[in-house]
């Protein structure tokens, strides 16, 4: 018989009491002070409470409730009312005609080599624009590629070190921490992310990493090394998480036991069946061919005397698909949404309507972009490089396999959403951002687009230079006015100039006393 669904809120309200009294009580007014909480919101203290190290109990429990609720019926699979696609209407570029108030509580896992600086350009002129404070690293990441760390915010002072103005947004470098997260930003946040196929994302990193990489210096090409990746590959060498399944590493996920040891399998993995994802003809790799769907999104069911049961996460094998189903369980229950590199466009529309944001909002340049492309997406037309590329794409998804299946998993929950979101409204959405990041550019730019570093004399404005690939960035167009001069800066300046600028912003230096005039004070 099927349950009363009105039991379904009252069990979610028991959880979330029985949440805040675990809750030790110096932290309890800033994480339970807002009345019962959300599903989703009690996970995140549990896990809070728990840490890494309890990863798989929670996550058996988690699903577990979530799954309990699917055959309820009852629809709590997001924390807000908020948080629902809206009712279709013409997008909007303004913020004047938003029904619903914008979220500014947001934390940004900002992954590598996926087009999230792009992303952080957003974040940081948003919350410049409106004054929001940022959780900032005291230099430029949070101690990567150490697990992050509450310590590591400037100006953070734990609960009982005395006030201190509230963070909005955490949004730079880190590997993702969750218990540490929420020292920081409070349950309720807005959290997402980006990924990008793993392909592609291996075609930078290799360029990007070349010299940080151990694995990568070693090997002649990228192509040589996906050959026989074992033969240059080192478990814990320096700089070697860049060289596999480093989106799964930056997710802060734990590692299967064969992938953390240092005497692997010498034999290289077999080529995974990679499920059926949809993939634009301008991404960044035009010739992938999409085989047969492979189920590897939800959670494997077992059937026993008539009934459905989870398997208990001490019966996983961790080198099977089971620990990667669990893995992908608990970041659906961490996070809100998760963009796709492959669908940039499409994603930002949906953080704007999920975040309540106008499109202006969401519109920016690229950032951090490599000049020329990457290797393998000019063999459009050439049968041995089309082969050649389709060769590298099929090596680098069965080496990064965890990615793999991760880029599929939000992929698939992307265009879930989208769905919802409508077919023919997002369309006309992502024709709006696009028109209006020509304008943006035309009007800001001089020669509207990004420009070779060697152009760019003004220090505020020319990226960081990395790896073998330059790193293309933006002239400002002379005679803007001082209002448009201001707002181009901000779509313009990279990301470390911004983060120096923010920072600035919130700890101003101190003016100090001439030495004479010091002494004169002096008692």
């Amino acid at each position: 018989m099927t349950p009363d669904l009105e039991t379904v809120p009252s069990a979610a309200a028991q959880l979330s009491q029985t949440v805040c009294a675990s809750v030790p009580a110096p932290a309890t007014p800033s994480l339970c002070s807002m009345g019962t909480l959300s599903l989703k919101r009690a996970m995140r203290l549990w896990l809070w409470l728990w840490g890494p190290r309890s990863l798989g109990v929670a996550l058996g429990v988690f699903m577990t409730i979530g799954f309990a609720l699917q055959l309820w019926g009852g629809p709590f699979h997001r924390r807000h009312p908020g948080l629902q696609l809206r009712p279709s209407r013409a997008p909007s570029p303004g913020p004047t005609t938003r029904s619903c108030p914008s979220r500014q509580r947001l934390v940004f896992l900002k992954t590598h080599k996926s087009g999230s600086s792009s992303v952080l350009s957003l974040l940081h002129r948003y919350g410049d624009r409106h004054g929001l404070r940022f959780a900032l690293p005291v230099r430029y990441q949070f101690g990567y590629p150490k697990l992050f760390q509450a310590s590591r915010v400037k100006g953070y002072r734990p609960e009982g070190g005395g006030t201190q103005p509230p963070f909005h947004i955490l949004c730079h470098h880190m590997r993702f921490n969750l218990k540490e997260v929420l020292q920081v930003m409070p349950s309720d946040s807005f959290f997402f992310s980006i990924v990008r196929d793993p392909a592609a994302l291996a075609r930078s990193a290799f360029s990007y990493y070349k010299s940080t990489s151990s694995a990568f210096r070693r090997a002649p090409s990228l192509g040589a090394f996906l050959a026989n990746p074992r033969a240059f590959y080192r478990p814990g060498a320096h700089g070697d998480h860049y060289a596999r399944n480093l989106l799964w590493f930056d997710f802060g996920l734990p590692f299967p036991p064969d992938m953390r040891t240092k005497r692997e399998n010498p034999h290289p993995p077999k080529d995974p069946t990679p499920p059926h994802v949809r993939v634009l003809p301008s991404a960044a790799d035009p010739l992938a061919q999409a085989p047969e769907p492979k189920a590897l999104d939800r959670p494997a069911l077992t059937v026993a005397k008539g009934q459905r049961h989870m398997p208990s996460p001490a019966s996983l094998d961790l080198g099977s698909s089971s620990f990667i189903q669990w893995g992908l369980a608990w970041l659906d229950s961490v996070f809100d949404l998760v963009l796709v590199a492959e669908y940039f466009d499409e994603s930002l529309v949906l953080l704007a309507d999920a975040l309540c944001w106008g499109l202006d909002d969401v519109v920016g340049f690229r950032h951090n972009a490599q000049a020329g492309g990457e290797p393998g997406s000019h063999a459009v037309g050439r049968p041995e490089l089309a082969d050649e590329a389709r060769q590298l794409t099929a090596r680098a998804r069965a080496w990064n396999n965890l990615d793999w299946a991760l880029y599929v998993h939000f992929n698939r929950s992307l265009w879930a959403r989208i769905e919802r979101f409508g077919q023919s409204r997002l369309e006309s959405a992502v024709a709006e951002l696009r028109a209006r990041r020509e304008t943006l550019a035309k009007h800001c730019l001089a020669g509207g687009e990004a420009l070779d570093p060697k152009y760019i004399t003004d220090r505020r404005l020319r990226p960081f230079q990395f790896g073998s690939t330059k790193v293309l960035g933006y002239i400002l167009r002379s005679g803007l006015s001082p209002e448009d001069q201001e707002e181009c800066e901000r779509l313009a300046t990279p990301e470390l100039q911004y983060k120096d600028k923010l920072d600035a912003k919130q700890f101003p230096p101190t003016v100090s006393l001439p030495l004479k005039t010091q002494r004169l004070l002096s008692p």
